[in-house]
């Protein structure tokens, strides 16, 4: 290696460092809104109720498949529901809450609370 080589290098790799560093200096997370509070019970029952059916309401559809059909038919209607409610939960999360917050994890409860504090009970 020549000296010419090295001293590109050397050059090279205190640029990233400290390109890295200034980046590292300005990349601060916003505040994020906190998840909002529902206080009368009308607004936590229907809550409950979007909560319950992003949790349950598929278990109970294919006990039900099964019950009525077969087990073929249930496990069929299982993996179709998951994706049904896989796209119902995430229109529920993309229209409620603020886009700097979408890429955190939210629960089912989380999503019924934005929901029902934006859209239903003002």
């Amino acid at each position: 290696m020549t000296k010419n080589s090295l001293v590109y290098i050397f050059s090279v790799l205190i640029k990233q460092i400290f390109c890295y560093t200034s980046f590292m200096k300005t990349d601060f997370i916003d505040q994020i809104e906190p998840t909002p509070k529902l206080h009368s019970k009308k607004c936590k029952l229907i809550a409950f109720g979007i909560r319950f059916f992003l949790q349950y309401s598929l278990y109970l559809l294919v006990v039900i498949m099964w019950y009525e059909y077969d087990y073929f038919i249930a496990i069929a209607s299982l993996l179709l529901g998951f994706i049904v409610i896989g796209i119902i939960r995430s229109k529920l999360r993309n229209s409620v809450i603020p886009p700097s917050q979408r890429e955190y994890l939210y629960t089912d409860q989380g999503i019924a609370d934005w929901y029902t504090a934006r859209q239903l009970c003002f």
